[in-house]
């Protein structure tokens, strides 16, 4: 038979049986997008924006070195802020993503404990550092609690998930057996789901070092205060270079180096897949 007969007796499917969820929402992000152009709205002044942009770079460049070892001090500080609290972060989220997992918890409990996870995640990075700050004052403690909180949401959630995607036959024939709960979970569930809770945990704590750079803004501790005071001074933006410049290494260095730990659990799991 010739191609032409068979396409001329393939039936022809309507046009919306097409537009399937993913086709309806992709429609929806463009019409978002074209329906937003009136914010780009100016101010209606004549500005010479060229030349306030060559203005603004002449004072920008080149960094002012002679800060350097205060801001390295100041990055030590956001690391250490990042890494404390996606360590806390890490140990409060697996507890809540028992609870948020279908196939782990009764549903009255996966919709409480989803629920909280949705109001953690409504409040941003930098009001939780606020509420911080109020809490126990202007200082590096208030950037561990407001981003444990934070990144407890996020992770909790992508834990629940990995959770429900994984494959219960062995704790189940654990359990069957004799074994409880926790021993289930230790040895027949946790071991596959290592790999992929270290990738999350990875990601976090690249997004909390730049997080951290940002809620001492408001007096949670890290860098962000330096930013914040060299913004404020007309002639200090040779120094908020300096600063973007080594958050710009620090950054890139734990991208390469989150990158390669993450290509190595890739390959450790399709290690594990070919093998089975």
């Amino acid at each position: 038979m010739s191609k032409e007969k068979m396409n001329s007796k393939s039936p022809q499917l309507p046009w919306h049986s097409r537009f399937d969820l993913q086709g309806i929402t992709f429609a929806l992000f463009i019409l978002l997008g074209i329906s937003s152009l009136p914010a780009l709205e100016g101010s209606g002044r004549d500005l010479d924006y060229w030349g306030n942009l060559k203005g603004f770079l002449d004072q920008f460049l080149p960094p002012d070195f002679d800060i350097l070892p205060q801001t390295l001090a100041g990055i030590w500080e956001t690391i250490q802020i990042a890494g404390i609290s996606t360590l806390l972060a890490t140990l409060l989220s697996l507890v809540l993503a028992l609870g948020a997992a279908r196939t782990l918890s009764p549903l009255w409990l996966v919709m409480l404990t989803r629920m909280l996870l949705n109001c953690i995640r409504t409040i941003p990075s930098l009001l939780w550092a606020i509420l911080a700050v109020v809490l126990v004052g202007s200082n590096s403690l208030a950037g561990v609690i407001a981003l444990t909180f934070y990144s407890s949401g996020y992770l909790a959630k992508f834990f629940s998930e990995a959770f429900e995607s994984a494959d219960l036959h062995a704790q189940s024939a654990l359990r069957s057996l004799g074994a409880s709960s926790l021993q289930a979970f230790q040895y027949g569930l946790w071991p596959n789901l290592r790999p992929v809770i270290w990738s999350h945990c990875l990601w976090m704590l690249e997004y909390n070092v730049r997080s951290a750079s940002i809620i001492g803004y408001v007096g949670a501790g890290g860098i962000g205060l330096h930013l914040k005071l060299y913004a404020e001074s007309a002639e200090s933006w040779d120094k908020f270079s300096m600063v973007l410049l080594c958050m710009l290494v620090i950054v890139t260095l734990l991208d390469l180096t989150g990158e390669k730990v993450r290509k190595s659990i890739r390959d450790q799991l399709e290690g594990k897949k070919h093998a089975n």
